[in-house]
């Protein structure tokens, strides 16, 4: 049996754990309501602007679009596929990296000619390990996702897709589809699909008339389709950060609780050695007496 002083020690240890593994579990709660009101906040724009696609997809359905074009004149071997892996820059976080890294993985070695564009330093730790060249580093936008980082993100992946140095772009990121799952995701950005884009029912009432974009339908989804490319990147990058958080949140619900579990035992130790040597000073007291007398 551990002596007294060495199970004090191990509580105080287990205390001084127990409280770190408190405030970031406090830490990442904040954080996740302060990422989805964020996201919130923004919907009702980029919903906007999917409707209005939508909207001039039905009334136009011939239109033929830079940002639609699958280039089907490209062979599947010979296509540049550019992915945005989104990890996070710190562990704790149960298997939310490693989940990440392992599609990614698995969709890069699949491809003769991919562009990797990587969010967190856990991912960039993890591809030079492996020696998988990175084309670019996000610096910082794992743990602070805002509509700027986005923004320079979709600029970036739209100018090389135009520049046809991309004939693909695919972002991959971990959704959030409730508190309990989350699900590693691939979602591809570029060239848009027209079948991707609903009838919405606030639409139906007006594809019966004639509805005219001014300057032009191109000029118009030329604004409206980087906007739109901007919201789906944005959105990815908060539901990757929302995931982070819950899975951290998660993952130091259960130290917290395993901390305690530990010091529950950890203390009926110490009452029990403590007793003992109580036991055994009194024993040797009356020891002590008795061979007096």
């Amino acid at each position: 049996m551990a002596s007294i002083k060495e199970i004090r020690t191990h509580i105080k240890s287990v205390e001084q754990t127990l409280k770190i593994t408190n405030a970031m579990y406090l830490i990442s709660s904040s954080n996740l309501r302060k990422a989805r009101k964020q996201l919130t906040d923004v919907e009702p724009y980029f919903q906007k602007i999917e409707t209005t696609i939508s909207d001039i997809l039905h009334h136009s359905p011939e239109i033929n679009h830079v940002f639609f074009d699958k280039r089907p004149g490209i062979p599947r071997s010979e296509r540049k596929v550019g992915y945005i892996v989104i990890t996070g820059d710190k562990g704790l976080a149960g298997s939310y990296n490693h989940n990440i890294l392992k599609l990614a993985e698995q969709r890069i070695n699949a491809g003769a000619h991919t562009s990797l564009f990587v969010v967190g330093q856990v991912g960039r730790s993890y591809f030079q390990e492996h020696g998988v060249p990175i084309d670019m580093e996000f610096l910082y936008t794992a743990q602070d996702p805002n509509m700027g980082r986005a923004r320079d993100m979709a600029e970036l992946m739209l100018d090389l897709y135009l520049e046809k140095q991309l004939d693909e772009v695919y972002i991959i990121f971990t959704k959030m589809v409730n508190s309990f799952q989350m699900e590693p995701t691939i979602h591809k950005l570029l060239p848009l699909d027209p079948d991707v884009f609903p009838e919405y029912e606030e639409n139906r009432d007006t594809y019966n008339r004639d509805v005219t974009y001014v300057p032009s339908v191109k000029a118009v989804m030329d604004r409206l389709a980087p906007g739109y490319v901007k919201g789906d990147i944005f959105g990815a990058l908060v539901e990757s950060y929302c995931s982070e958080q819950n899975a951290r949140m998660t993952a130091m619900k259960s130290s917290s609780d395993n901390a305690r579990a530990m010091l529950q035992t950890l203390n009926l130790s110490y009452n029990r050695a403590r007793q003992a040597a109580i036991t055994q000073e009194i024993t040797e007291v009356v020891g002590g007496a008795q061979a007096a007398l």
